[in-house]
């Protein structure tokens, strides 16, 4: 396996504390379940009963959940998105689109023809009670390393991680420095920007609020609605939508009609607990950049208030092994990732370029 002495698989199975310590632990993942998905793969493995968190708390699932796509035995392109993701990263007939299938197709920026894709479902999923769990990248990260190991995959020949996604890319290249060649990050940087905090803290108090009176869905809603406004510009939304007031007060503006439309489309998407404790990882992530030896490729878009350009050009001054650092506007601030093809595209194709060389 291509782990350091102190990132040993068996280090994957509890938390490493502040001092660097890792306990003991037994055995491995029992076994990996294989069921072929149109023309994708999901390969289910198990979480071992003592794997732990870096809190300290234990997940509420029991199984992690990948899919590969792409041609059997070619390189392997790990690629993550954000919390709203998941293992369904292209066009498939089990669940039609995909959330990326722009970037990662036949003959696409990340090409199905030369190298084999690996997406994976963010824990926690399934029945994980009612309670939210403190989660952070590098667990994600660990949980990922299970499933590669239980895979066989010694080497993967690029990480491409956005937002959450790359947050988790960057705290794998961390603790694994030598499973992935190359580390491509959109939007994402190696910490929260307290603004940014301070956005998801609040639809985190709408989602308690929701709950405690009864109504889950209507809180995941309005959260979600606050939630796109973040993810947005200014700039768009002033060509998009009129400004025109109502007839009578209570009634909806043209944007907020837009919005509740969003919301009530992803109020059965997710639960409160699984995005109180997403949302809480986002903020809860830090990396050490000076510790990221992966040689790794940087793009920034100047319009996301998310993840702000200062802070990409924070983490790319700091990287002891940056290959490239790009910046782009947009108009579509943070989801630029999903707006831009042409441009992460492009950026892409030359990132992997040589990958099955």
């Amino acid at each position: 396996m291509p782990f350091d002495t102190q990132t040993t698989i068996e280090n994957l199975r509890r938390p490493v504390g502040r001092d660097g310590a890792v306990l003991p632990v037994p055995s491995m993942p029992v076994f990996a379940r294989r069921s072929r998905q149109g023309n994708a793969a999901d390969v289910t493995i198990e979480i071992p009963a003592d794997f732990r968190l870096q809190s300290g708390e234990k997940l509420g699932q029991t199984f992690l959940t990948g899919r590969l796509h792409g041609r059997e035995g070619a390189p392997v392109v790990v690629v993550a998105g954000g919390i709203s993701s998941g293992r369904f990263v292209h066009r498939t007939e089990t669940n039609g689109l995909g959330w990326w299938s722009d970037a990662v197709s036949m003959g696409g920026p990340i090409d199905l023809r030369r190298c084999q894709v690996l997406a994976f479902d963010y824990a926690p999923t399934g029945k994980t009670g009612e309670e939210a769990l403190t989660i952070t990248t590098h667990d994600q990260a660990r949980l990922l390393a299970l499933l590669l190991d239980r895979l066989g995959i010694e080497r993967v020949a690029a990480f491409v991680g956005c937002s959450y996604g790359g947050m988790i890319g960057l705290s794998f290249a961390e603790l694994f420095p030598r499973w992935i060649e190359q580390l491509i990050v959109v939007s994402a940087a190696h910490r929260a920007h307290p603004q940014a905090t301070a956005w998801r803290g609040i639809q985190r108090r709408i989602l308690k609020l929701a709950v405690d009176a009864g109504r889950p869905e209507d809180g995941v809603a309005l959260a979600r609605e606050l939630a796109m406004t973040t993810y947005r510009t200014a700039e768009e939304f002033g060509d998009r939508f009129a400004s025109d007031a109502p007839t009578f007060a209570g009634q909806s503006y043209p944007v907020c009609e837009y919005l509740t439309a969003r919301g009530k489309a992803y109020r059965t998407h997710t639960t409160p607990s699984r995005w109180l404790s997403l949302s809480d990882s986002i903020d809860r992530h830090s990396v050490l950049p000076e510790s990221i030896t992966t040689p790794t490729t940087l793009v920034g878009f100047t319009s996301d208030r998310l993840v702000p350009i200062d802070d990409m050009r924070e983490l790319a001054a700091r990287l002891p092994t940056l290959w490239r650092l790009v910046e782009a506007p947009s108009l579509y601030g943070h989801d630029a990732f999903l707006k831009e093809d042409a441009l992460v595209g492009d950026i892409l194709r030359t990132a992997l370029k040589d990958i099955d060389q």
